[in-house]
């Protein structure tokens, strides 16, 4: 194999950890429109049920950062890929003990720990296995990863929900959407046992041979030679200053971890996982979709999801990570402004499905993959690991302050009866984006074509050197 195939192969291997993330999140879309029904959830409870993982994922991205430091990350992405395993087989168990919902939330937030580790774990991985001017598009297979594992998981979901009539579907179709996704939690369990360690933790863990081995492999010998030198001269800048102790409050790191912990927070404050969790409630309940329907919408959901991934793939090397996430964002608003201005002016049609539509391929093609992409490069290497998994773990936060709240404000009666027609939570992340519009040109720098120790001295001489 060539070394360009393996760097591909290995890279969509790590990837895998992003697929489960997807197809985690989308599995409990169409499950979750059938569980809430059987257990006669209220819009409180249905929300927990449903956020409960994201608990998960808050610690297991906490964790994620003393976790790929001390046994790397190859280690942290198979634990993970055991987490998953453990809670798509355990979800489905309250066909034993029907009334179990507090088992439920168990293994759902087991599998959001799982989620929380890869999240941070594999793209790390991802970016430090990259040659520098192929970083960028590499990164953005995680995000391919996890919109690949949403499409295929609706239409899993739908094959399975057209087997069952509705009833069956309330009563045991919902279980076997969530034992799908053993299928591919095995093959990610089996395959990161064949990858390789990352090299810059091999040579952080005093590997330098080995390193230096698993880099010829991935890369043309003068790269990878070049790649181990600049991996060395980084870690003997932190060596130089391993007697003072690093704190991540000092103004330099700070200034740099507030800045990935908004982007990462401001990426949960879009809405993006209102609409993946609450798809089939959104056509169901606003959009007027009959209950029959609701799956198959998710389809074309997915698919655009999907298919505008590939737009940032193809682009992010090339117009950069700032000017995608700005478009992006203006197509976001207007895609929200569609729908939210279609409801409360009681005229939903193709203006609405237009908007949810606009909206998803607008934060594929640009704050789906970007964050993961700045996340990767923007934290320099004496703090990347603690900074990556505060940015990852804030977040998850963002994730389960949306997933909780959005059920409880769009069923409310000043949105359902009062003049907002069910648009009140829209015309929120609306004022979300715009904000996120203002701080992307104001604090995020461009990262394209730099290495990772040059975007480190690019901050330094914004912020300051962390010491």
């Amino acid at each position: 194999m060539s070394k360009n195939g393996l760097l591909i192969l290995v890279t969509s291997v790590a990837a895998l950890g992003g697929l489960l993330f997807g197809y985690d999140t989308g599995v409990i879309n169409g499950s979750q429109f059938y569980f809430t029904k059987y257990f006669e959830l209220d819009s409180v409870m249905q929300g927990w049920v449903v956020s409960s993982a994201l608990i998960g994922c808050f610690f297991g991205a906490l964790l994620a950062g003393p976790s790929t430091r001390v046994i790397g990350r190859k280690i942290t992405l198979i634990i993970s890929a055991v987490l998953f395993t453990m809670s798509a087989w355990g979800s489905g168990l309250p066909e034993i003990l029907p009334e179990s919902i507090p088992l439920l939330v168990t293994f759902r937030i087991l599998g959001g720990l799982g989620i929380g580790l890869a999240s941070m774990a594999a793209p790390t991985y991802i970016a430090e296995i990259a040659p520098k001017d192929r970083r960028g598009i590499l990164v953005t297979f995680y995000q391919l990863a996890i919109v690949t594992g949403f499409f295929v998981v609706f239409l899993a979901t739908y094959f399975i929900g057209q087997n069952f009539t509705p009833t069956e579907n309330i009563e045991v179709g919902w279980r076997w959407m969530f034992w799908s996704e053993l299928i591919p939690c095995s093959l990610f369990l089996i395959l990161t046992f064949f990858i390789p360690q990352s090299p810059r933790w091999l040579v952080l863990a005093g590997r330098e041979d080995d390193a230096l081995k698993v880099l010829n492999k991935l890369h043309e010998p003068e790269a990878a030679q070049r790649e181990i030198t600049e991996i060395k001269q980084s870690l003997q800048k932190e060596q130089s200053l391993e007697k003072k102790e690093v704190s991540i409050f000092q103004k330099s790191a700070l200034a740099i971890i507030i800045i990935g912990s908004l982007l990462s927070l401001f990426q949960q404050l879009t809405g993006i996982n209102a609409v993946l969790y609450y798809g089939s409630d959104i056509f169901e309940k606003a959009l007027g979709f009959k209950q029959e329907d609701v799956l198959a919408q998710q389809i074309l959901l997915a698919a655009v999801n999907f298919i505008f991934t590939f737009i940032a793939m193809f682009t992010v090397d090339k117009l950069g990570r700032k000017p995608l996430i700005i478009i992006g964002s203006f197509g976001m608003l207007l895609g929200f402004i569609m729908l939210g201005g279609s409801l409360y002016l009681n005229q939903v049609g193709l203006v609405s499905l237009i908007g949810v539509l606009m909206f998803i391929g607008s934060f594929a093609m640009s704050m789906g993959p970007v964050t993961w992409v700045l996340l990767s490069e923007m934290f320099p290497n004496k703090i990347r690991s603690i900074a990556m998994s505060i940015a990852v773990a804030v977040q998850w936060a963002g994730n389960y302050l949306v997933s909780q709240t959005f059920p409880i404000i769009a069923n409310s009666e000043v949105n359902v009866e009062g003049p907002w027609n069910k648009s009140l939570p829209y015309f929120i992340f609306s004022i979300c984006i715009i904000l996120l519009i203002l701080f992307t040109r104001k604090f995020i720098i461009e990262t394209k074509g730099r290495s990772l120790e040059e975007l480190e001295d690019i901050w330094a001489e914004k912020y300051g050197k962390i010491e």
